[in-house]
């Protein structure tokens, strides 16, 4: 599941191509979108909240995509090969110079732009917001005391843009338990944490979250490797139908 500077990271780089230029192709290859044609449109901007990305037309529509799993948006020069299968392809914005290709994006929308935040009114603040709201975060994480700190930080309704490896590596480093109730957690760190490993990551594609030369992770798949901090194997355990990676030494329930 890709994260929020995941998404945060190809939203800039889709502005900073398309922005500013005139579509000359513009498909979208979605049930309920394939009639529309985005041609001869200009693309005004790209927004991302969480892990949602919305590129803004001249027409007053904007495009929300959400990556789910498996979802990806690659930038090509034209004629350049995609590095994805042709029929993974649900959207195709092409300006003169740059081809956005979006792959495997099951969640497409078409809606007037100044209908988008009815699409994310649900979720909590935006963890790469420039006027990130901590307090709020906090609160709604702790709503339910009684709940796996694990499910909590993943809920988007807590905070927006946390996925399975940020969730994992959170836990390591508060060294509770994916399952530790959110009453036995720094709730304040925990979203400190968040913040500060998303944002130590939203320009760069890839992901680290150790300042230790030996891993880039923690704890995010390195199951049965030696813990970096005490040297005990990293277990793994089903949390949601997702697979959560811990260490049973360092972690306290």
């Amino acid at each position: 599941m890709p994260e929020g500077d995941t998404v945060f990271l190809a939203g800039h780089r889709l502005h900073e191509a398309l922005a500013g230029k005139t579509l000359r192709r513009g498909e979208l290859r979605h049930p309920r979108l394939s009639t529309l044609d985005l041609a001869g449109l200009d693309v005004l901007g790209v927004r991302t909240y969480g892990k949602h990305m919305f590129t803004r037309f001249s027409d007053g529509n904007s495009l929300r995509s959400h990556f789910r799993m498996d979802g990806a948006w690659h930038l090509y020069r034209p004629g350049e090969r995609w590095r994805r299968p042709a029929h993974q392809a649900r959207a195709v914005l092409e300006v003169d110079d740059r081809q956005a290709i979006g792959f495997a994006l099951h969640d497409l929308e078409f809606v007037p732009t100044v209908h988008e935040d009815r699409l994310i009114s649900h979720l909590g603040p935006d963890l790469l917001a420039p006027d990130f709201d901590a307090a709020e975060a906090v609160r709604r994480l702790t709503e339910d005391r009684s709940r796996p700190i694990g499910l909590a930080l993943l809920d988007q309704r807590v905070m927006a843009g946390v996925g399975n490896l940020y969730r994992v590596e959170v836990c390591f480093l508060l060294r509770v338990s994916p399952w530790a109730p959110v009453s036995s957690v720094d709730a304040e760190r925990a979203v400190a944490l968040s913040r500060k490993l998303l944002q130590a990551n939203q320009w760069r594609p890839e992901q680290i979250t150790t300042s230790d030369p030996r891993v880039r992770n923690w704890v995010f798949e390195r199951t049965g490797k030696p813990c970096a901090r005490c040297g005990t194997r990293i277990r793994s355990g089903d949390m949601d139908a997702r697979t959560v990676y811990f260490c049973p030494n360092c972690q306290s329930v």
